[in-house]
Order: structure tokens, then sequence, then C-alpha cells
């Protein structure tokens, strides 16, 4: 008789590396300093793995919003939005996304997975297509599978791959085209023109999602429509709150009367309890701090444009990104993590990436960054960075003669859109 519990027992992947001591996984961190340092281990780092984006988890106004929000209302919403869950500080930030983000309307929801799992998993019919880049973060993957769609798979940002499939599909059934704004592993940003462009000529609709877009790209941090100025002709948006709006939970924004369609229909939805009241609190006080600082998105980039191009100078690759993402690629697992074991101990918090998250041979160190962070941390990381690499002989020992720069993700600019298998 066959035990569903025999393959736990026989795993050992983790196991091995803690008898290496080179586990990175579930860290535990114990007290954070300002967003930019944390304490691991009781030790003192520098945070280069984290999402907080404009660094506004540790702003003392965005605390001060969710601490209000528990005296008034409690710390959860014991219920779902269909039935008791709903709260007026939910309807408010609603609306004030649906504004910011140009769109009819906007649907808030628990967390960031869940919004993905509710939009994707809702639309399509039976029979319907979904097309969905190869490289999509796993809450469109697993939404997409929860649906009654049928998946086809486009090679990454490769438009002829996309409309080979589209022109190959049956003229009369349902499309769906379905990609991050900014791919989360690699930094680097959909080909929104291409896509907007052959779903015109097929007659599918599009949703991109932000999570790693939101307060990232676009003069106001609107994301990737935004930045390519093509707001008024994507159909839905969907993006998270734990990344640059310093929480938790998500939001989908479109056409007042879709919304209204996934707000009764999504299971991820109507059957999870509300966003508590200090996350809808600490959201809508990050958004109203982003609206009115846009300055920290051009200090984002300026950050960016530092750690790439140092980064590149002393021979490393950090792949197709174009954004403050920046994959160190190592393409080897136990490389990898000896970096980020040797990057540990000198106080420096990374995350290292390997299969099944990326593909074998594409292993990599994945680093972000806040527009908190200091110049003079920053060099502290390139310093270790360079030392540390030369040691492990994953750079040369003398900084190549040139390297080339990269071209960022900003407002105004053109990006260079990655095409890969």
């Amino acid at each position: 008789m066959s035990d569903v519990f025999t393959k736990c027992v026989e795993w050992k992947d983790a196991d091995l590396a803690k008898e290496m001591d080179l586990y990175p996984f579930y860290q535990a961190i114990e007290a954070s300093y300002g967003a930019t340092e944390v304490s691991v281990q009781g030790r003192r780092m520098i945070m280069i793995g984290s999402n907080n984006y404009l660094g506004l988890s540790a702003d003392p106004r965005v605390k001060e919003a969710a601490f209000n929000a528990i005296q008034r209302y409690g710390t959860t919403a014991s219920g779902s939005r269909l039935l008791n869950g709903t709260l007026a500080l939910h309807e408010e930030l609603e609306a004030k996304l649906a504004r910011f983000l140009r769109r009819e309307a906007a649907m808030v929801v628990s967390t960031g997975f869940q919004t993905n799992l509710a939009a994707i998993s809702a639309l399509p019919d039976r029979g319907d297509i979904v097309f969905a880049d190869r490289f999509n973060h796993a809450s469109l993957v697993d939404g997409l599978r929860l649906s009654q769609g049928i998946e086809q798979r486009y090679w990454h940002n490769d438009m002829a791959h996309l409309e080979e499939l589209l022109a190959g599909s049956d003229p009369a059934v349902g499309k769906l085209i379905v990609a991050d704004g900014v791919f989360s592993m690699d930094g680097d940003v959909c080909d929104l023109p291409g896509i907007l462009a052959l779903a015109r000529k097929y007659g599918a609709r599009v949703v991109i999602d932000d999570a790693h877009a939101m307060g990232v790209l676009g003069a106001k941090g609107r994301g990737t429509a935004e930045y390519f100025g093509l707001e008024d002709e994507l159909d839905l948006v969907t993006g998270t709150f734990s990344k640059s709006f310093a929480s938790l939970g998500g939001v989908i924004a479109g056409p007042a009367r879709v919304i209204n369609y996934i707000r009764h229909k999504a299971r991820s939805v109507i059957f999870s309890a509300a966003l508590p009241p200090p996350c809808a609190a600490a959201a809508l006080k990050a958004l109203e701090i982003l609206e009115e600082e846009p300055e920290r998105v051009t200090r984002l980039m300026d950050i960016a444009e530092k750690m790439h191009n140092g980064l590149r100078a002393m021979g490393y690759d950090t792949g197709g990104s174009v954004t403050p993402i920046i994959p160190v690629m190592i393409g080897d697992r136990m490389r990898c993590f000896a970096l980020w074991k040797a990057l540990f101990q000198e106080g420096i918090f990374t995350n290292p990436v390997t299969p099944p998250a990326v593909s074998a041979g594409r292993e990599l160190l994945r680093t972000s960054y806040m527009a908190t962070h200091t110049d003079a941390q920053l060099d502290r990381v390139l310093e270790a960075f360079e030392r540390l690499g030369r040691r492990l002989g994953l750079i040369p020992r003398t900084r190549p003669s040139s390297y080339v720069p990269v071209q960022l993700a900003r407002p105004g600019g053109q990006v260079p859109l990655r095409k890969s298998a």
C-alpha cells in the first residue's frame, strides 16, 4: 500500500544543506532597523533581499496609521468581504487605488497571491485560452490551474512565439494574455506594447501583474502601463501591498463590471477573511506618501543604476534586469550557496534562488534595493561582493577593462526587452 508521506521522509535536500552549513532559507529576522538593516542570529545585517522598494515599512506615518486602525477596528475583520468583513477602510482604499491607477474600479484582496488567484481563476470559461509568459509568477500559474481555461505558454517576452500561438487558436473562443509587469526573479520588464498590439489583432484581453512595478515604474509609480504610456489600453492590472505599499494584501483594478464579477465569483476572495484593518490602513498611508513624494521612485532608480553598474564593472552578470531587482547570475547551486553564505557572514542579507524557482543552470542571488538605502550601505555591499567574488573565483582577479552599462526603466526611456527560452 502506498503512503503519501513516504516522499516527505525520503526528501533529504534541506538536511544535506544544513549538514554542510549552507542552508539559506527560513532565516528568522529578530528585529528591523529602519527597514534597510535587520538582526538575524544576533547579527546586524544590511538587507538587500527585501521587496520593500520605497522603504515605507519603517516610516513613522505608516506605523501610526496601522496603530490607529487597530484602535478603531481591532486586529481583524473576522470574516470575508462578501459577508461581515468589509470595512469602510477597505472601501476608502479601493476608491483611492482606482483613482491612482486611473481605473474605473478596484478591489482589495487579502494577499497578493490570492489577488492573482482571484483574477485568473474567475475569468476564463471552459474552452477559453490563457496565453502565459513562461517566467510568470507562481500565483499566476496557480490561478490558471484553478481556472477552466486552457493554458498555452509562450517563450519569455517572445512576441513572435505569442503571435504564433494566438494565430493558431480558434477565433471563436475567449482569449486572455497574462504576464508579470516586472518579472520577480530576473527584474526585466514585459513587452507591454507588443502584448497589447497582439491582443488588439487577435481579440484578446490582457492582465498584467504589477506586484513589482507599482511604486517602481513610471514617473508617478503607477507601474508598467504608465511607464509605456499605455494606461488607457490595458484591460486589467493586479498588484500587491507587500512591496512598495509596506503592508499585506493586493488589488485588482479595471472596468467596474469586470471587478464586480470577480468580487462575486472568485473563491479566493469570497471564502477568505478580509484584509486586516492595520494592513489596509498601512497600505492607504503608503499610497498617500507615494503620491506626495514621487521623488522616492527617482531615488530608487538612482540606487538601482549604482548597484547594477557597480556589480557589472566587477565582472558579475546581472542578466536582463532594468529595475531595482538585480539578479547576480551564478549558474551553479553550490557556488550560489557559497556566495550567499560568505555575504551572510559579512552581514549582508541576500536571497539565493535555485530550482524549482529557476531552471537548472540559472541559479542566482536575487538582490533588491530600497529608496532608503544609504550610499554608505551600498558601498559596503559592493566592496563585499568584489572581495568575496574574487575569493570564490566568481569574478576575475582584476576588473574587466570595459563593461556594458545598464539602461534602466526610467520614465521617458526605452526598456531593452529580453527574450529567452
